[in-house]
């Protein structure tokens, strides 16, 4: 990766300068270095995500981007909404999006005892948000706030896919003067609609012409996405800016430490009986057809049939997806794959980071991808990896990776057993060239993002539509009616808010309903 490659590390073992960027300032920088632009952050995939066992990548994202923002710009310049089911935005209380984050980091680092609970205040804590924006609760605030930042610069910033399938909200607030700024992850179901999900490929073109039509900028995660995502961003007037923006790689203080730890996984690890464990390999990702597992397990079976016990193993981290009827036959009834394949499943940070680090290589043969966050933290921790040759995992491994034809099966077949032996030449050179390897920064990333939201902000006066072009007495119009009768929009079926719910959000909204 260019953007990677750039950085230098100072200090401390290899691993730890990969992963915490030590020898540099491992957080945001001051507030004061932040450019004057007022950023309303869309956080509506945050508040969801205490209900999943662990986090996605674009999770991970949003996560990234509200803890940035909270740290890197003054209250003044930084606001928070998010979408209810009236299909509205409405503004996030700053503590809500706080107490947020500090939950999800206990439950995704998987350190100590008390991480099963921070995953179910997470839960409690979007839960409450979500009846909050569901009751109307926050909408004055964000009335308010339009108001008293009329005339300021103003950036919506949406970092997930999950507001783009509703274009009204986002037109409602370019109407009131407020720039959009979406980050697009990856085109697949448009490029590879053969693997998507039934009625993915209309929702993803759905939120293309979103991002064609109301973005002022846009940032992507990989030059391999910008090429893709560049033939739908023609339109009258031209394409807007686009900052190809890598994704960062640096893990908490708690996680690196942690990881010093000795841990009973790895090459040297003995079983009971003493005897030494056989070497493993690891794949990370969803369970569903782009990401190739049916290669993998066709691979063992037919190494249990040659090896037999003496077979390397695999290890599958992830769940379990779509559109998978052979790769699930596969796992469920094939007996040759048993004891050699195991779906380790969904598992916290450090049990990933642990299993990635005593892996002979992370086997990432997926046909697809718009960045490939687990080839970057493989490498990060020294891992060795056998990938795709495919644009965006060349970008992130760079000359690092030994790359490999999705479809050559006996290539792969080649490789995985060479790495599986202690003496294997191919293995110790790229170790030799993971020394050379240098992992993406979050500071780097939301230093090229800052840019293009200087560049949309500073546009000639005139391009969004004026404040007042939304205002009907006094109000924005996008506040609209609420009621079920004529002319406003119906509820949704749901249970009132609770009053925790509506106390956690009653101060931004200070009565305004």
């Amino acid at each position: 990766m260019q953007a990677a490659s750039r950085n230098t590390w100072q200090g401390g073992s290899a691993t730890d300068r990969r992963l915490s960027g030590a020898g540099r300032p491992s957080g945001p920088p001051p507030a004061s270095h932040c450019k004057p632009v007022y950023v309303l952050l869309d956080v509506s995939r945050l508040l969801n995500c205490g209900r999943r066992q662990t986090p996605s990548g674009i999770d991970r994202v949003e996560a990234a981007y509200a803890r940035y923002w909270l740290s890197a710009a003054p209250p003044e310049r930084v606001g928070f909404v998010g979408l209810s089911g009236w299909g509205d935005f409405a503004a996030v209380p700053r503590q809500t999006v706080q107490a947020m984050l500090a939950a999800l980091d206990e439950a995704w680092a998987g350190i100590g005892p008390g991480f099963g609970g921070a995953r179910k205040r997470a839960a409690r804590i979007g839960a409450a948000a979500q009846s909050a924006l569901l009751a109307g609760l926050g909408r004055g605030a964000l009335r308010r706030l339009l108001r008293n930042t009329e005339g300021q610069r103003r950036v919506l910033l949406s970092v997930s896919h999950r507001s783009l399938e509703r274009r009204e909200p986002i037109a409602r607030l370019r109407q009131a003067g407020v720039a959009f700024v979406p980050l697009v992850h990856d085109l697949i179901p448009a490029t590879h609609p053969e693997y998507a999900r039934p009625g993915e490929v209309g929702r993803h073109l759905q939120r293309l012409a979103t991002v064609a039509a109301l973005a002022d900028g846009v940032i992507v995660n990989s030059a391999a996405t910008a090429a893709v995502l560049d033939p739908h961003l023609i339109r009258r007037g031209g394409p807007p800016p686009v900052a190809i923006a890598p994704l960062g790689l640096e893990l908490p203080p708690a996680t690196v430490a942690a990881l010093a730890t000795p841990e009973p996984w790895g090459p040297a690890a003995r079983s009971p009986e003493g005897r030494p464990e056989p070497p493993y390999f690891v794949t990370i990702g969803t369970i569903e057809p782009r990401k190739n597992h049916l290669l993998l397990l066709h691979i063992w079976r037919d190494f249990a049939l040659r090896l037999g016990p003496d077979a390397p193993r695999l290890l599958l981290i992830g769940r379990r997806g779509w559109e998978n009827e052979n790769v699930l036959d596969l796992l469920d009834r094939c007996t040759a794959l048993r004891g050699l394949v195991e779906e380790v499943g969904q598992v916290a940070d450090l049990a990933v980071m642990r299993l990635l680090r005593g892996a002979r290589a992370l086997l990432f043969p997926s046909f697809a991808e718009g960045y490939g966050l687990p080839l970057a933290e493989a490498l990060a921790l020294g891992t060795p990896a056998l990938v795709s040759d495919i644009p965006a995992l060349r970008e992130v491994g760079g000359a690092a990776p030994d790359y490999l034809d999705p479809l050559d099966g006996p290539a792969w077949a080649r490789a995985i057993l060479d790495y599986a032996d202690p003496r294997s030449a191919a293995r110790a050179a790229q170790l030799e060239r993971l020394r050379q390897w240098r992992a993406p920064r979050w500071a780097d990333h939301f230093e090229l993002v800052e840019d293009l939201l200087e560049r949309v902000v500073a546009a000639p006066s005139g391009t969004l539509a004026p404040a007042a072009a939304a205002v009907r007495g006094g109000e924005p119009a996008w506040a609209g009616g609420v009621s079920g009768g004529a002319g406003g929009r119906l509820r949704p079926t749901a249970t009132p808010a609770s009053a925790g719910a509506t106390a956690a959000v009653a101060a931004a909204d200070a009565g305004v309903r």
